[in-house]
């Protein structure tokens, strides 16, 4: 058995994955545009890391060879902002901004949602049943955000 096909090798890569989308969301949440492949390929280049767009893809699904690469994974934390332990190590914690800014999201998809329903169904119902609705989204959205 190859270690790529360990249970550790799977729930890394799962995680590596999952920390580098929280990391890619993020950036939307503090109010940038989301990173393309080339902006990121271009900043490690920059730093003589290499990045194939094929390597990318997998490390950010999860489903490809766990990667390991200290030095790829600390320019990307760098790249972020956030300490390499956040990608190299998979007890670390989520730094304090990346969690503050993902609460942030939480928060603006919410409002998105319901600002959405009560436009749509402002004129239609009552202010009573837009708030039920409201509460309703609040509900379902916060339920989500703990799963």
């Amino acid at each position: 058995m190859s270690l790529r096909n360990t249970p550790y090798s799977e729930r890394r890569r799962t995680e590596l994955a999952r920390r580098l989308q929280v990391l890619l969301d993020t950036v939307v949440a503090e109010g940038g545009r989301p990173y393309e492949f080339n902006d990121i390929q271009t900043a490690l280049a920059s730093k003589g890391i290499k990045l194939s767009r094929a390597r990318w893809y997998y490390m950010r699904d999860g489903d490809g060879p766990l990667v390991s690469d200290e030095n790829l994974l600390g320019a990307l934390a760098e790249f972020f902002g956030v300490p390499p332990a956040y990608l190299t190590d998979s007890s670390s914690d989520l730094p304090d901004r990346v969690e503050a800014q993902l609460e942030l999201l939480r928060s603006m998809r919410r409002n998105q949602v319901k600002s959405f329903a009560a436009r749509a169904l402002g004129e239609v119902y009552s202010a009573e049943t837009v708030r039920a609705i409201a509460q309703m989204i609040d509900e379902q959205l916060g339920d989500e955000d703990n799963a």
